[in-house]
């Protein structure tokens, strides 16, 4: 099963995470935190502008990094027995990885399917922006993680059947 990942964080150079967001290909499973104790002084200005004016909505997602790390291992353990990380970007599974600590879940695969090669098709990038522009902004790490899972199902729905 698939599990789509976004995250957010400070900076490309000066980074901490900010936030993840996960949903399961069946959307079934749905994983939000905010860590409280990020490095503050290390957001750029992109994320103070789109990114920490809608964080703390609701204060149960809001944790420690130690906290952060309790709640995902609890989260991929009730997960199936095998998954795998579908994103964009390799810097989200560097975040999630780190977000783990010591050793990664047994039902986590290690290699994560690659969003970024549909990101450019027309398909994937008409779903995504649909999904934002129903139901969520963009760069928030659960509104992104569940847009690209939109993109992946109505690119999978119009490629069923085609040889690739």
């Amino acid at each position: 099963m698939l599990i789509f990942l976004d995250t957010e964080f400070t900076d490309f150079i000066d980074c901490d995470l900010i936030s993840i967001g996960m949903a399961s290909e069946d959307g079934a499973h749905v994983f939000y935190a905010e860590r409280g104790d990020y490095r503050h002084e290390w957001a750029n200005a992109f994320v103070k502008d789109a990114v920490l004016p809608y964080l703390g909505e609701s204060a149960e997602t809001v944790c420690s990094r130690n906290e952060l790390r309790t709640r995902l291992w609890a989260w991929f353990a009730a997960l199936p027995r095998h998954v795998q990380i579908a994103c964009d970007s390799q810097h989200d599974q560097d975040l999630l990885w780190d977000a783990f600590g010591e050793g990664l879940p047994a039902n986590l695969d290690r290699k994560r399917y690659e969003l970024a090669h549909l990101i450019d098709t027309t398909v994937f990038h008409a779903a995504v922006c649909n999904y934002h522009a129903r139901h969520g902004r963009w760069h928030h790490a659960l509104h992104d993680a569940q847009a690209n899972r939109a993109g992946w199902l109505a690119w999978m729905s119009a490629n069923t059947g085609k040889r690739t």
